[in-house]
Parts: C-alpha cells; sequence; structure tokens
C-alpha cells in the first residue's frame, strides 16, 4: 500500500536488529514496508556509547538505543590461567618485566665501564677489584631476577599458544563441560557478550508494548523471546517473529574461540520461542527447519531490491557509473559491489586483470564512514601487478539505486569462496545484478550457481580457480546479449522485487496479531533531535 495512503494502523511492531541501521538495507526496506502496509513500526538499532538517536524510514521510526560493550572483554584478557600459573596475567606486565631486564643489564655495564675508565686513567689495582667484588651482589640478583623473568615470559608464550590451539585438552575442555552441564544455556559462560544486547533493549521494549517483535537474526533472538515471556507474564499477546539472515553453525568463526559454539547454543535455546520464522533463501529454511525441529518450514523474504522506491528515496538522481570510473561507454567494464574480506573472493578479480588487458572493474565497495583498509589494501595488489588504472574504487550508493547505478556495465562477479553459509545464499548483490539486467559471473557455490545455471543469465567459474576465471569472463564479454536475454523470458525479475517479498512478510504478521487491533497505546514519545539517515548497504 502507497506510504502516501496510511491505512488504519493494524497493530504495534518492534523490530530489532543488533547494528546502526544505516549499513542494512534489509531492515530499512522492511521497516519502510511493513508501515507502509499499515503496521505501527519502530525499529530499534545500536549506538555505542552516544545518546538516543532517532529518525524516519518512510512512516517508520527508527530509534538507535546507546549500548556499552563492556562484557565484550573476555576473562583472559585480565585473568591469570591455572593451566600455567607461572605466566604472566595479560596486560603490560610481562613486557614491562623484560625491559627491566635490559635496564638492569644497561645499569651493570655502565658501572663496570665506569671502574674499567678509572683504572685505565691511573686507579689502583686494588680498588678496581674492590669494586668489581661490590658488585657482585648485584650481578648476582639480576641473574635471578632474569632467568625468573626469562622464565615466566616462556610460560606465558606456551600459554597464548595453546590458547590458540584448538585440540589442545585445556582449550577443548571447559566448552565440553559447560555445554555438558548446561546444555543450551551453556553460552552465558562461554560468551556473556551475548547480555550486552538485553541489557541495552529490555526496557525500551517493555515500555512500547508490541503486539509483534521482529528479531534480526541471532543476537537480537534471545533479546526477542525474553520480551515476548515478559509480556505475556503481563497477560499481553505478544508474538515473536525471527528473521535468520545466516546459519549460524556456516559462520566464520569471529572475535574469539568461543564465540561460534555460544552463538549456536544461543540460537538453539531460544529458536523454540518464535511464533514464525522468515529467512533469506530457500536452502537455508530447509536447514533451519531441520536444525531446530520446527513444526513449519520458515517463510522465504529474499534480499531482493526496491522495483518502486518511494518518492523520498527517487528524489535524488542516480550518479552514472561510467562517468564515475571516468571511461567511455565501449570501454568492457566488470561491476562488483559490497564488502571485501578474503573469502569474498575479490583479489582474484584483480590477479585476473593482466590477462585481460582491455578490462575495467568498477568496485562499488567504499564505506562513507572513510575507513576503507580492505579497499586500500587491494587497491596496493593492483599497483603491484601494474592494473591500477583500470580499477575504480567507488563509494557505495543508497540500496534502492544500485542496480540502475549498475546497469551500464558489461557484466557483473560473484566470486565467493566455498563456506556453508556462501553455498546456500542467495545474496544481495545478486538480486541487485540480476535487475541491473547484468551477465552474472559467478562462483561454483551452490545455490547461486545452480541458479545461474538454470536460467542462464550468466556462466560459473571453479571458486579460487583464476584460469577458470578468466575463461568465464572471457566467454561472457564476448557476447553478453545473449546472458542478457534471460531476464526476458518466464517473467524471471518479477518474483525478484522487494514488494513481492514484502508481501510475503506481511502475511506472516497478519497470520500473528489481528489485522484489526490497534496498538494498545501510543507509542512512548522520544525527545532527542532527529538524524538524517547516512545510508550504505
Amino acid at each position: 500500500m502507497p506510504a502516501d495512503h496510511p491505512p488504519i494502523k493494524r497493530g504495534r511492531v518492534v523490530m530489532l536488529v543488533d547494528n546502526d541501521v544505516r549499513g542494512d538495507s534489509r531492515v530499512q526496506k522492511e521497516a519502510r514496508s511493513m508501515a507502509a502496509a499499515g503496521w505501527e513500526v519502530i525499529l530499534l538499532g545500536e549506538r555505542r556509547d552516544s545518546p538516543l538517536e532517532t529518525w524516519k524510514i518512510g512512516d517508520a521510526e527508527v530509534r538507535l538505543v546507546p549500548m556499552d560493550d563492556k562484557l565484550s572483554v573476555q576473562p583472559t584478557a585480565w585473568r591469570r590461567s591455572w593451566r600455567r600459573p607461572l605466566s604472566y596475567a595479560p596486560g603490560k606486565e610481562m613486557p614491562y618485566r623484560l625491559e627491566m631486564i635490559k635496564v638492569r643489564q644497561a645499569e651493570l655495564t655502565t658501572r663496570f665501564a665506569a671502574l674499567n675508565a678509572k683504572r685505565r686513567n691511573g686507579g689502583s689495582a686494588a680498588a678496581h677489584a674492590l669494586g668489581k667484588a661490590a658488585l657482585l651482589p648485584t650481578r648476582a640478583t639480576h641473574k635471578v631476577l632474569s632467568l625468573w623473568t626469562r622464565g615466566r615470559a616462556r610460560e606465558t608464550m606456551k600459554l597464548r599458544a595453546s590458547r590458540r590451539d584448538t585440540n589442545a585438552l585445556f582449550t577443548k575442555f571447559p566448552p565440553w563441560f559447560w555445554k555438558t552441564t548446561m546444555g543450551n544455556r551453556a553460552w552465558r559462560k562461554l560468551d556473556p557478550s551475548l547480555w550486552q544486547w538485553e541489557l541495552a533493549f529490555r526496557n525500551v521494549i517493555d515500555k512500547l508494548e508490541p503486539d509483534i517483535i521482529h528479531a534480526n537474526d541471532f543476537r537480537m533472538l534471545g533479546v526477542g523471546a525474553r520480551a515476548k515471556l515478559r509480556a505475556q507474564a503481563k497477560g499481553r499477546k505478544t508474538k515473536l517473529v525471527w528473521d535468520a539472515h545466516e546459519y549460524a553453525p556456516g559462520l566464520v568463526p569471529k572475535f574469539h574461540r568461543l564465540w561460534l559454539p555460544a552463538i549456536t547454543l544461543h540460537e538453539a535455546e531460544f529458536a523454540p520461542y518464535a511464533d514464525a520464522v522468515v529467512t533469506v533463501s530457500p536452502s537455508l529454511a530447509d536447514l533451519l527447519k531441520e536444525e531446530h525441529k520446527l513444526a513449519t518450514r520458515p517463510g522465504v523474504v529474499m534480499n531482493a531490491p526496491v522495483q518502486a522506491p518511494a518518492a523520498d528515496e527517487s528524489a535524488a538522481g542516480v550518479p552514472d557509473l561510467r562517468a564515475d570510473c571516468g571511461i567511455g561507454p565501449d570501454v568492457p567494464l566488470l561491476a562488483y559491489v559490497g564488502g571485501i574480506t578474503p573469502v569474498r573472493g575479490v583479489d582474484i578479480i584483480i590477479d585476473a586483470l593482466p590477462h585481460l588487458p582491455e578490462v575495467h572493474l568498477a568496485m562499488v565497495s567504499v564505506h562513507p564512514n572513510g575507513k576503507n583498509p580492505a579497499v586500500e589494501q587491494i587497491m596496493a595488489k593492483a599497483e603491484s601487478l601494474g592494473v591500477a588504472d583500470r580499477v575504480h574504487a567507488l563509494p557505495y550508493v543508497p540500496h534502492w539505486q544500485v542496480s540502475e547505478y549498475l546497469s551500464p556495465a558489461d557484466a557483473a562477479v560473484s566470486p565467493l569462496h566455498h563456506l556453508p553459509n556462501h553455498e546456500i545464499a542467495l545474496s544481495n548483490k545478486f538480486f541487485e545484478y540480476s535487475h541491473a539486467r547484468l551477465p552474472l559471473i559467478t562462483s561454483d557455490i551452490r545455490t547461486m550457481a545452480e541458479m545461474v545455471r538454470s536460467t542462464g543469465q550468466g556462466e560459473v567459474f571453479k571458486a579460487e580457480d583464476l584460469d577458470d576465471f578468466v575463461r568465464v569472463v572471457r566467454l561472457v564479454m564476448a557476447d553478453p546479449d545473449k546472458y542478457r536475454a534471460a531476464y526476458d523470458r518466464d517473467n524471471l525479475l518479477q518474483s525478484w522485487t522487494w514488494e513481492a517479498q514484502a508481501a510475503v512478510l506481511d502475511g506472516v504478521y497478519t497470520a500473528l496479531a489481528p489485522a484489526s487491533a490497534p496498538p494498545a497505546k501510543p507509542a512512548p514519545a522520544v525527545t532527542t533531535a532527529p538524524a538524517e539517515p547516512q545510508v550504505a548497504r
């Protein structure tokens, strides 16, 4: 339903997300479209160590809740380990003690030099001998302290190595013990930082008294489940929707060795509290149903682009990709959009450019916050290969502009490596490339490769295989119109729109809350001044 014809509010939806909203196109689209469909939507995101910040996305209200990260520090960062009791406590003590050994050695060297200088300048042999004898206790003390300090430093380094060794007994025992004794609740011991989101969000959610809580991803699942329980304890019929963006067991471990087991246990504990589950692809829906023994298969709400942006979104013109690259219409141009990490495989495009002498690359990857070390590294690599003049690092554009912005390119690349979550994903960029009507060059990750082969919209290469990638690029660039024609068959793009996905999500909400139910009372007012969002992807 158009946003300029707001219907009677159908119920209050509180959406939860563990980021600052600005870079999350999925939650932005969900909030705007559900508000346009008549739901009162309040989207809560996080803001580290700052006051509450608010703004609007269409008719939806965004509130960034202040949150600190005091629980993010693992006890190993400040506590001694009983497995090597002689090791130093984490921190600066060890380097300080090692430097003090050098200081004492420098002091002794200086005192000996002074004695020797006096002897050379005519001092008596007896005075020289007495001086050296007087330094014996200091030398002995220095020797003992040096041995002690260096021994403890070696113990500290061994402790660090053993903590990195996932097969070490003392590394495997704690998670095994807590999982055995506590089951899914063991995440409380493995990673207490998951409580940070609960502490920040709980009071805000309770004051809003939502009819539906929409929890995005694994961290907010627990926050939403606990809020649902508190609401039900007060007699309210709050429902919980869990929006699973990724397959938690398939994530790349981050932060520390206990992070991944903690989040999978956290998800397993709270998944049964969800009244409905939605996710981003059919493959992930099947995995979640099996993993959590769900009664019904999760609904699929794909990360498809908006076909008809709202008036405030379409007011600004779309930049010209080729003008931003400084090239004309006849220059062969590959496009890549998104973040740059090793597992996203962007290096293979750079490595291929010396074998594709006419081809340029547009990387829409520069984050608006100005911190782009990954982009700088990839540009340094391009410089070392002599192709930097054909690699163009460009800033992100708003999510509703991506497809139109990319459309002047000749082909698009998705070079992901083989990882569990990559295998089951149909990513944002897949749909954005498709709506740009670009031939798609993708690695052979399962779900995306199967789709590309079935539609004929592009070609598949073996992940991380440079020769095969170069072969496929040459094949596609030789006849791009052949692949563009696939988008004209069977209304391929019609179901790959956000409008179609929003209808699925609206159906999920409608099944959980009566369409005629108004909010219990107006949402509590927020007095802080609204802030304009800086939209990224």
